[in-house]
């Protein structure tokens, strides 16, 4: 089936050592004063005190903010909005994980666009050009350094908000494994899964390609491979570099092909409980794929070629299990939980996070059809406690 379509990604600058193109990238996109955005943690390990340093060497001038949390959220954007006009800059530097630079974006919306990000939740809502945006990832997982997302909580509603415009897409995307070096086990587990449950609903998606397909395959492999090793050793910079690829894969794959229902289940949850989005989906991943293999059990099939399970000799039907297998033997490895530990939720409760993931953008190129029935009782499953379905 011919089909038009589009790919969209930033200038990528990859490899050890890429950290130090910082101030030159700044230069080429026009900076003169750049806005640093960050956080505590990555403050601690220096490495925004190396990039700036790579500013200072260029001649720019910077303003450090690093108030960000996980789970970034709408009156964290009005902060640093208020102290990027005031203090007079005219480009943006993240330098963080998927946090960092989901405010890096909404930043750079309001900044020139004006309003609320409540304004821009959806689809293609940025009428006016942004920023330059310059972007640093310190963890292998978000890949929102290439994408055109960002995702920011909603406090007042309590709803993760999906903001998706080209717009979006940093214009120099700079990746150095080395920087992944100082991230603790757990971090790097859980960053690591984010970015398998990235390429596998990328590659399953509706919205799939040629393009973003071979990304997503490739993002699989490296992680099924290289995800272990990561965790074991922080020194290990062959499987931080091969993270660092896959990360980017599964990103530009997702950016273009966007997700399904596994996303769109984790954004109310991080939303309501405020829980680390990569251990979130990598919770619900299996449970969402049971769901969804019955629509998509041959590219299963290949998931689970790309895992490394030897398949010669299965039914299709019997290789798309070893995926969902593999999957839920790789969690295991790395001492991830199979439920998620808050308790018991009220019907109702999982009733309004049914129907709050129903509306989530990611929803709609998810390959099988959903209800809010069904994200009910996906809800409840992986739950520690949850209430009895039918």
């Amino acid at each position: 089936m011919h089909m038009i379509s589009k790919f969209v990604t930033p200038e990528i600058i990859f490899g050890v050592g890429a950290l130090s193109q910082v101030g030159e990238s700044a230069l080429r996109l026009g900076a003169t004063k750049l806005f640093v955005i960050s956080d505590p943690g990555v403050m601690a390990n220096r490495w925004v005190e190396k990039a700036i340093d790579r500013l200072k060497e260029a001649g720019l001038s910077y303003e450090v903010w690093f108030e960000v949390t996980s789970n970034p959220k709408d009156y964290e954007v009005i902060e640093g909005v208020k102290r990027y006009l005031d203090a007079g800059c005219d480009a943006i530097l993240a330098v963080g994980g998927g946090s960092p630079i989901d405010v890096a974006k909404a930043v750079a919306i309001l900044a020139t666009n004006g309003g609320v990000i409540q304004d821009y939740e959806g689809v293609n809502k940025i009428t006016r050009p942004l920023p330059p945006l310059l972007v640093v990832p310190t963890t292998a997982g978000s890949g929102s350094e290439v994408t055109q997302f960002a995702i920011i909580v909603d406090t007042r509603r309590r709803v993760k908000m999906t903001i998706i415009s080209k717009s979006l897409v940093p214009d120099i995307a700079i990746i150095d494994p080395v920087v992944l070096q100082t991230k603790d086990a757990r971090l790097t587990a859980a960053t690591g899964l984010d970015a398998l449950c990235h390429a596998i609903e990328s590659f399953v998606s509706l919205a799939a390609t040629p393009l973003t397909d071979v990304n997503a395959l490739n993002a699989i492999c490296l992680v099924a491979r290289y995800l272990r090793p990561s965790v074991a050793s922080r020194s290990n910079l062959e499987a931080k570099s091969a993270m660092a690829m896959a990360a980017l894969q599964a990103g530009l794959a997702f950016s273009n092909a966007i997700l399904g229902a596994t996303h769109a289940m984790a954004h109310q949850l991080d939303a309501q409980l405020d829980l680390h989005h990569g251990e979130t989906n990598a919770i619900l991943l299996p449970y969402v794929m049971e769901f969804n293999m019955i629509a998509c059990v041959e590219k299963f099939a290949r998931i689970a070629e790309a895992m490394g399970e030897n398949i010669a000799g299965l039914s299709t039907w019997e290789a798309a299990e070893r995926a969902i297998q593999a999957v839920r033997r790789l969690a295991r490895d790395l001492d991830m939980p199979d439920k998620i530990g808050v308790g018991n939720l009220s019907e109702e409760q999982l009733k309004s996070l049914a129907r709050n993931a129903l509306k989530d953008a990611c929803i709609i190129t998810n390959p099988r059809d959903v209800t809010e029935k069904d994200l009910y009782k996906l809800f409840a499953q992986a739950l520690k406690r949850g209430i009895q379905v039918d």
